[in-house]
């Protein structure tokens, strides 16, 4: 019998570090024609699931699901384990997800195909301060877990992506990017129908930060003084994202968990 995560174990990882590899395995036919999927899953078909196991990062755990956590998963499941992956099914499937009040994501986006086994490429303008690392954030921990991304100078960020077949970002004229008052990480967020109530609080703070306005949002200063400073001592912009990575998660976490704690001196006594 193969290993099982409920719903609520699920949800807690995801927008961390040690979210599993979430792998729907509807059928294909149901999946294209649904409009969701959980945050940060790829596709792929469950009876070739021995055929793209290698693919996957080694040693990561992953988690399969279905609609009702039942043959589909089990048989994906029991694939996987034979080749050796260390997996679990989704207890209940998408619907006991989307009961919990798991977070989820439209199933596609403008560039984004997520049944496709090559990771999306996204271009942007290098010297990233807040928008340019945080969007990586959120792509990869709600919308493909393995993007890749590129920095570059401002003018060549439509020529490079054009060549590349990528997606260009928060600059100028692309899908991607500020709105009207928003930032290019509320333009995502909208284009990718998150509704996750504490994602929502994030890209407040991230809209304050990155639009001058923190007056939105009480961290949003602490988010554009910790930005400012990062770039400041990095000089190599795909190490500063990988050094913000884990800024965004402990907003993310503080703004899931966190956000009715107080830290006080002198401490209570025990």
């Amino acid at each position: 019998m193969p290993k099982r995560v409920t719903p609520d174990q699920l949800s807690r990882s995801i927008g961390t570090a040690d979210c599993p590899v979430i792998v729907d395995v509807r059928r294909e036919q149901v999946f294209r024609a649904a409009e969701t999927r959980i945050a940060g899953a790829i596709w792929r078909s469950h009876m070739a699931a021995a055929d793209w196991a290698g693919d996957l990062p080694a040693g990561k755990p992953v988690v399969v699901y279905c609609i009702h956590g039942h043959n589909v998963s089990a048989l994906a499941a029991a694939l996987l384990a034979s080749e050796g992956v260390d997996v679990a099914v989704l207890e209940g499937g998408l619907e006991a997800f989307v009961e919990a009040g798991g977070p989820l994501v439209a199933r596609a986006g403008q560039g984004v195909d997520v049944t496709d086994p090559r990771p999306s490429v996204w271009v942007t303008r290098e010297r990233p301060k807040i928008d340019r690392i945080a969007c990586p954030w959120l792509i990869r921990r709600f919308i493909d877990p393995f993007a890749v991304f590129h920095f570059v100078p401002a003018d060549w960020v439509k020529d490079i992506a054009e060549e590349l077949g990528a997606i260009p970002y928060d600059i100028e004229g692309v899908h991607y990017s500020h709105r009207g008052d928003t930032c290019s990480f509320d333009t995502l967020v909208s284009e990718f129908g998150i509704t996750d109530s504490a994602l929502l609080h994030l890209a407040r703070i991230v809209r304050g930060a990155d639009t001058a306005r923190p007056d939105l949002e009480p961290q949003a200063a602490g988010l554009l003084a910790i930005s400012l400073g990062l770039s400041a001592i990095e000089a190599d912009d795909v190490r500063q994202l990988e050094k913000g990575m884990p800024i965004y998660d402990a907003l993310y976490g503080w703004c899931r968990h966190a956000r009715e704690e107080l830290h006080n001196w002198p401490a209570k006594a025990t």
